[in-house]
């Protein structure tokens, strides 16, 4: 995780910041992810976290921790309706954490994205 005093710009920097090569390449997936469901989404760093914004407005966001990674669908809601899909990972109101050797699928990261858009209004 990025030292709280490193003043990070875009994506790219935040991932050097990521010391783990395993959680380098987990985190570039989820990013190339969440880019082919939402390419019109603008990068940037929100809150210290590798983020996207869609028509201004917070649309996901994830970063890396010690012991493992986590995507934040910047809503307690998108967690709420895919509770069933997520009970394999831990999740809070507005996380879902992960491990390296057991990432979020795919297919549900695309899911996950789809429903953010939609709840941001398209």
């Amino acid at each position: 995780m990025a030292s709280a005093k490193t003043k990070l710009g875009t994506i790219d920097e935040y991932l050097t910041t990521v010391k783990a090569a395993d959680q380098r390449a987990v985190l570039e997936k989820l990013r190339q992810t969440i880019r082919a469901v939402a390419p019109t989404a603008e990068e940037c760093i929100s809150y210290g976290l590798a983020a996207f914004r869609l028509n201004g407005r917070p649309l996901v966001a994830f970063g890396a921790w010690a012991n493992h990674c986590a995507l934040y669908p910047m809503s307690s809601k998108t967690v709420k309706a895919f509770q069933d899909q997520l009970k394999n990972f831990e999740t809070t109101k507005g996380t879902i954490r992960f491990s390296t050797d057991k990432p979020l699928p795919t297919a549900l990261v695309k899911k996950l994205v789809k429903a953010r858009i939609a709840e941001n209004g398209g």
